[in-house]
């Protein structure tokens, strides 16, 4: 059977951060809930988490500590006097440690429907008229309709395509099987340098792939604040990343157990011959199917689902959050908070949700993380503002983790104090900006968190050392 129950309080479609945060918040507040999602594992069973657990965020993190390890082992513990014999990958084996640790969490939050007693429904669905939703089986067979007083479409998003190839997931491939593979290739390229791009070289460049980076962009992660990306720049080429940036990829093709590519930049066209090519260039929602035109769901030109500041679609009862939406960066926190927001906002809970201070991170090594305001944006808009930096070769405790590449950055206002930005790039930053978020969240002044007392040797005391310096 597809449905327990014709008709819901809440219907929630999609079961990732979004989805499965909003569904768990709803039977908290006592409302009964459905959640419908179509991911499965590998034994057909059904698999929570969406994209970010299965072949996003928590994959690529996970594989990437994979291969810190082994890099340190090749590469860093001589420094330490250790001497290592003989090192090998069983790429394997590392791939079933990734799989095992998804699983564990999407059981965990199985084990979490069962216990809130939300319905969990392993079907694809899509929005009717009227808060209704249609529930179909894999393969369209078997349908039946479910209604609700509301609804949260929470589907997430989808890597977007290029014209120029075809993926063939064996020679060309998505950022999904990039996490899959079992041969360490002996030289690819990735097509995009933006936080997929780089997070997956980091993976690969640490288990010995030649690793070739092309951007269309002339500028290296333009969202960062310029000092940050200039010195990620110089950070990753140090680690043996070849970046060309203004990048444009003409055509791949398959050939010999090769993929021959061209792409064209300021000096001409060029040709690479690689092993693999991995496509990760942005993601775009996931809502081609999620509803059917006589629901008139509003969407603008690039398939985002229009909603207002309280994540309310124009359809009443019908809501939006996640990928879904251009309120905010694609970010698993940031569709976790809305979901909790629409939840609690159905059942007459007033709350917000501060995008300004929303952090952001991406998984390399060394990490980067931010919140706020970038140094070029507040100036081009007029701000007075001061600056703080403090280097990580300056900090004790990064020195004896033989980790003192990068700086902690912060921006405050030069007549009030208050912290604008802060822009890490060091080991261990998405732990680092957690304090940077919570000062911002109270307003705090930079005077506030170079008086809060931190204990040394630390890595969180260059945050503290940063907000001394600003000037």
């Amino acid at each position: 059977m597809l449905k327990k129950q014709t008709h819901y309080d809440v219907i929630v479609i999609g079961a990732g951060p979004a989805g499965f945060a909003s569904a768990i918040r709803c039977a908290q507040l006592g409302l009964k809930t459905a959640c419908i999602d179509n991911k499965r594992d590998k034994n057909n069973q059904g698999r929570l988490g969406g994209s970010h657990l299965n072949t996003g965020g928590v994959a690529s993190m996970t594989l990437l500590n994979s291969a810190k390890i082994y890099y340190q082992l090749t590469h860093e513990a001589p420094k330490h006097g250790i001497n290592v014999a003989t090192i090998s990958i069983d790429m394997p084996k590392m791939i079933r440690r990734k799989d095992k640790i998804i699983e564990e969490i999407s059981h965990k939050m199985l084990g979490l429907f069962t216990h809130h007693k939300v319905d969990h429904i392993l079907a694809k669905a899509r929005l009717l008229s009227d808060r209704q939703v249609e529930i179909a089986t894999e393969d369209n067979l078997v349908k039946s309709i479910i209604s609700a007083t509301h609804v949260i479409l929470a589907s997430g998003s989808k890597p977007i395509k290029l014209p120029c190839l075809t993926l063939d997931n064996e020679f060309i491939i998505d950022a999904k099987t990039a996490l899959n593979l079992e041969v360490v290739p002996k030289k690819l390229a990735i097509i995009g340098a933006g936080v997929v791009g780089i997070e997956l070289a980091s993976i690969w460049n640490r288990l010995g792939s030649e690793t070739i980076l092309l951007e269309a962009q002339e500028n290296f992660l333009s969202v960062l604040d310029q000092q940050i990306s200039g010195e990620a720049y110089r950070i990753y080429q140090g680690q043996g990343f070849d970046l060309r940036l203004g990048a444009r990829v003409i055509s791949a093709k398959k050939g010999n157990k090769k993929v021959t590519l061209e792409y064209q930049d300021q000096e001409g066209t060029h040709t690479l011959r690689i092993d693999k090519l991995i496509v990760a260039c942005g993601r775009k929602p996931n809502t081609t199917e999620l509803a059917a035109p006589e629901a008139d769901l509003l969407l603008d030109d690039n398939g985002y689902v229009y909603v207002d500041d309280n994540c309310r679609t124009n359809l009443p009862g019908v809501y939006a959050v996640g990928d879904l939406t251009l309120l905010g960066p694609m970010l698993a926190h940031k569709g976790i908070e809305e979901g909790v927001f629409v939840a609690e906002s159905i059942a007459g809970i007033n709350n917000q949700i501060n995008y300004n201070n929303m952090p952001s991170v991406i998984y390399t090594e060394p990490e980067i993380a931010w919140v706020g305001q970038t140094e070029q944006a507040l100036r081009a808009a007029g701000e007075p503002i001061k600056v703080g930096i403090f280097p990580l070769d300056s900090t004790v405790r990064a020195l004896a983790l033989d980790k003192a590449e990068g700086m902690v950055k912060i921006i405050a206002h030069a007549e009030t104090d208050k912290i604008l930005g802060v822009h890490i790039i060091a080991t261990q930053a998405s732990e680092l900006i957690a304090e940077a978020v919570l000062a911002m969240e109270f307003s705090a002044s930079s005077e506030d968190l170079a008086r809060t007392i931190h204990a040394r040797p630390t890595l969180s005391e260059s945050v503290h050392d940063a907000a001394t310096l600003l000037k």
